[in-house]
């Protein structure tokens, strides 16, 4: 495994909690604003600063965002399937923040947000086939094929 994938795969690594953390803290911002019936600059700007993280993944390597992705939305699927075996095991994470009520991660989970940047993180990994066999075609008009004028 070339140094450049295993160098991806552990900055995958370790952007998860941060990732995870951040999209939290970015829900949390949101439903304050939402209940009080304010602007929610906060959690816009924490979503933000996490979906440039996710960006970063990406542009740095594959393995990088899959690293990141697929546990998030493995968590994702997780909280869509079985939502209280999901907060229980929430419970059991480090609290970041202060506590809302929830244990860290319940309120991004369960609205679907782990599994919306997890699976566009793994989406953004994924190479795509280009028609031609992989090589780019050539769409410009072939010299030939133009129109003359003869004066």
């Amino acid at each position: 495994m070339p140094l450049r994938r295993v160098i991806g795969t552990v900055a995958g690594l370790a952007a998860l909690p941060v990732v995870y953390y951040l999209t939290e803290a970015g829900a949390r911002a949101l439903r304050d604003a939402y209940t009080s019936f304010a602007p929610g600059p906060a959690g816009l700007g924490l979503l933000a600063a996490e979906a440039a993280l996710a960006a970063l993944l990406r542009g740095l390597s594959r393995p990088a965002a899959l690293a990141c992705g697929a546990p998030l939305a493995a968590v994702g699927a997780l909280f869509a399937l079985t939502l209280d075996l999901a907060v229980e095991l929430a419970g059991r994470l480090p609290r970041l923040l202060p506590p809302a009520g929830e244990p860290p991660g319940a309120l991004a989970g369960a609205t679907g947000l782990y599994a919306l940047l997890g699976l566009l993180l793994v989406a953004s990994a994924v190479p795509l086939r280009r028609p031609g066999g992989g090589r780019p075609v050539d769409q410009s008009p072939k010299r030939d094929s133009l129109p003359c004028r003869r004066a």
